[in-house]
C-alpha cells in the first residue's frame, strides 16, 4: 500500500450523484503497454511530463508496486500516456490502479486536447475497471486556470471524490516575462528581500550533475539541523540524476565568500518546471539566499527551457513558506489546489475494498503527522487549512 501513502480518501455525496457527461465526445484510442526504458524515452517531449510519471522515479519510489507504462495512440500517432501503478490489497481483497498526475497529454495545446483526455480516461476505465475489475484512482495535477477541466471531466464521468491533501495549494510562477515584468510581478515585500539579497555579495551557479555530492552534503546538514522528519522521495535523486539530459533535473547553487549557502534541484522537462528539493545552511536566511536563488532559477528556466510555468510545490502547512511562495508567484502566477483523487470502479466490491484501503492508510498518515508534531513541535503546521480552495 506504499503507493497510496500520501493520499486521504473521503467519498463525497456530490460525487455519488454526478451524472455522466456527453458534452465531450471521447475518441477510441489504441493503448500500448511498453517497457520502462521505452516509456521514459517516449514521454521526454510530452508537454505534461512530470517526475511522478517517470518509470525511473516510480520504480525507485515504490519498488513493490507493478508499474504499467501505457501509451495512447490515435491513428497511429502517440497522443498521450499514463504510468499506471497497480497495487494488490492485503489478503487478496482487491487491486487499485493509480495514475498520479496523469494521464498526460503529449501536446497540451492541441485543439482537441479535452477530447484526447476524455479518450484516455475511457481507455483506462475499459482496461482497469471493466476488464480487470479493479478500482481506478486518478489524481490530476493542479490546473493553471481557475477551473480544473481534467477533474471536472472525471466527476462528470462518474468518478467519486476521494483523497484530498490537507494543504492542497500549489504555487506556480509564470516564466515567460522579461526581467522587468517579472520583478514587477513579485509582491512588494518579496521584491524588497530580493533587492537586499543582491547587495549581499552572493553568486549564482548552474552546476553539472557530477556535483550532486555537494548538494547532498548541504541537504544532510539542513535536515540534521532542523530535525524535521523527511517523508519526501529524496532517495530517488540519484536515479533521477542518472537520466538523459532531457529528463535529468538541473542543479543550482548560491555561494557567499566562497562557501555554498543554498542549492536546489529542479525538474525542467515539459511545460511546467518543478522545484524538487532545496537545501540551505545557517547563513542563508540572513543573506536572503532563497530569494536570490529562485530569482536566478526563474531566469535560467525562461532562457534555457520551453516551460511556461515554474511549480514551487506546496507548503505542507507552514505559514512562512506560504508567504514566501505567494510573494514569488505574485500577480502573474497562480495559486491553485491539487484536486481530490477521483476513484472509479465498475463493481461495487472493487470500490468498497479500494476505499477501505485508502481509509486505513488515511488513519496511518494522520497518526504519523501527530507523532511528528509531538516529537518536534516545529514540525506542526502553522498555516490555516484552505479546504481545497486557492489562497487569496
Amino acid at each position: 500500500m506504499s503507493v497510496i501513502a500520501d493520499r486521504l480518501v473521503q467519498d463525497g455525496p456530490e460525487a455519488r450523484q454526478a451524472p455522466r457527461s456527453d458534452a465531450i465526445s471521447a475518441p477510441v484510442l489504441e493503448t500500448r503497454i511498453v517497457s520502462g526504458a521505452e516509456w521514459d524515452a517516449t514521454i521526454a517531449d510530452f508537454d505534461e511530463v512530470c517526475q511522478e510519471q517517470l518509470h525511473a522515479f516510480a520504480i525507485s519510489r515504490w519498488p513493490s508496486v507493478v508499474q504499467e507504462p501505457m501509451l495512447f495512440l490515435a491513428n497511429g500517432e502517440i497522443v498521450g500516456g499514463s504510468l499506471m501503478m497497480v497495487q494488490r490489497l492485503p489478503l487478496g481483497l482487491g487491486t487499485i490502479a493509480v495514475s498520479k498526475w496523469g494521464p498526460m497529454l503529449r501536446f497540451a495545446g492541441r485543439a482537441d486536447a479535452d477530447m484526447i483526455h476524455a479518450g484516455m480516461i475511457e481507455a483506462l476505465i475499459a482496461e482497469y475497471a471493466d476488464k480487470r475489475g479493479q478500482m481506478l484512482s486518478v489524481l490530476p495535477r493542479a490546473s493553471t486556470t481557475p477551473v480544473n477541466g481534467a477533474y471536472q471531466r472525471l466527476v462528470a464521468r462518474g468518478f467519486r471524490r476521494g483523497s484530498e491533501l490537507m494543504f492542497p495549494n500549489r504555487y506556480i510562477v509564470a516564466l515567460r516575462l522579461d526581467d522587468a515584468a517579472q520583478r514587477k510581478s513579485f509582491h512588494q515585500k518579496w521584491r524588497y528581500h530580493l533587492n537586499k539579497s543582491e547587495k549581499a555579495g552572493l553568486s549564482f551557479e548552474h552546476a553539472e550533475p557530477e556535483r550532486l555530492g555537494e548538494f547532498e552534503t548541504l541537504y544532510a546538514a539542513m535536515t540534521d539541523r532542523k530535525q524535521f522528519p523527511d517523508h519526501s522521495a529524496y532517495e530517488t535523486v540519484e536515479t533521477l540524476m542518472a537520466l538523459d539530459d532531457g529528463l535529468r533535473p538541473e542543479l543550482f547553487f548560491v555561494r557567499h565568500d566562497g562557501e555554498l549557502v543554498a542549492g536546489a534541484l529542479i525538474f525542467k522537462a515539459g511545460d511546467r518546471a518543478v522545484y524538487l528539493y532545496g537545501a540551505t545552511n545557517d547563513k542563508a536566511l540572513p543573506l536572503r539566499a532563497g530569494y536570490f536563488l529562485h530569482w536566478h532559477i526563474i531566469r535560467w528556466l525562461r532562457d534555457h527551457t520551453s516551460a511556461s510555468w515554474y511549480d514551487l510545490g506546496g507548503t505542507d502547512g507552514f505559514q512562512g513558506l506560504h508567504q514566501f511562495k505567494k510573494g514569488m508567484v505574485g500577480d502573474a502566477g497562480v495559486i491553485q489546489p491539487v484536486p481530490p483523487v477521483a476513484n472509479y470502479a465498475s463493481k461495487p466490491w472493487a470500490y468498497l475494498a479500494g476505499a477501505g484501503a485508502f481509509a486505513a492508510r488515511d488513519g496511518v498518515y494522520h497518526l504519523r503527522r501527530i507523532v511528528d508534531g509531538w516529537r518536534n513541535p516545529k514540525a506542526r503546521p502553522t498555516q490555516a487549512r484552505t479546504s481545497g480552495e486557492a489562497s487569496e
